[in-house]
């Protein structure tokens, strides 16, 4: 069994949904750095950053970062077509991935912190205004280039919804990016939207942000 250590609303929806596409068994542990509870030594026993996902596998070792667990779920599980098996669409695929770990979470973590990416902006709000609107218009041009990039067809991993759609998804709904991108970019909205109604995807959806 996998154990999966996220938080409502975190990045670990889209781990818990490829889980689910799988059909592999696992449990979910909640804990987050922003809300410590027991499980958050644990936790830092897995992973001493202490981020969330992390999937500790059936060997008991630890897997940090969510691209690299979607990776090594698609190398673990190949029968759920996680990933495309034509190489290009393969590579492409990983490309995407890593593109959203690289460019858009990365915008996110300056946008949540701006403190932490500039000294003695602690107390400044002005200043840490300044720096999460600019990281915000960055990040969604980033959503607009990744959409142009990865259209869906009809998945944006190919013919199967794979990990490409679930990270996708679950990332672009952070920092009004869905908003932006309902005008800037409508048929890759309409393609998150998709991914959304998954049977698959939409149970786990739910469980992280229930409908209102």
């Amino acid at each position: 069994m996998y154990t999966l250590y996220g938080k409502k609303g975190s990045g670990s929806a889209s781990v818990q949904a490829a889980l689910e596409i799988i059909g592999a068994p696992y449990r979910v542990v909640e804990t987050a750095s922003w809300d410590v509870n027991a499980a958050y030594a644990d936790l830092l026993e897995a992973n001493p950053l202490g981020q969330i996902p992390t999937l500790v596998l059936q060997d008991g070792s630890a897997l940090s970062e969510s691209a690299a667990i979607h990776l090594h779920l698609d190398t673990a599980h190949p029968a759920a077509r996680l990933l495309p098996q034509d190489v290009p669409a393969r590579a492409q695929a990983v490309r995407g991935l890593v593109f959203i770990a690289a460019n858009c979470y990365a915008a996110i973590s300056i946008i949540d912190f701006p403190e932490r990416w500039c000294a003695d902006a602690d107390s400044d709000e002005p200043v840490k205004e300044r720096i999460r609107a600019g990281s915000r218009a960055r990040l969604h041009r980033h959503w607009e280039m990744f959409a142009d990039l990865f259209p869906a067809r009809p998945w944006l991993s190919g013919s199967d919804i794979g990990s490409l759609d679930l990270y996708a998804a679950v990332v672009s709904k952070w920092s009004g990016a869905r908003k932006h991108l309902e005008t800037a970019r409508p048929a890759f909205h309409q393609a998150l939207l998709r991914i959304d109604a998954h049977p698959k995807v939409a149970p786990v959806f739910a469980q992280h942000w229930p409908p209102a």
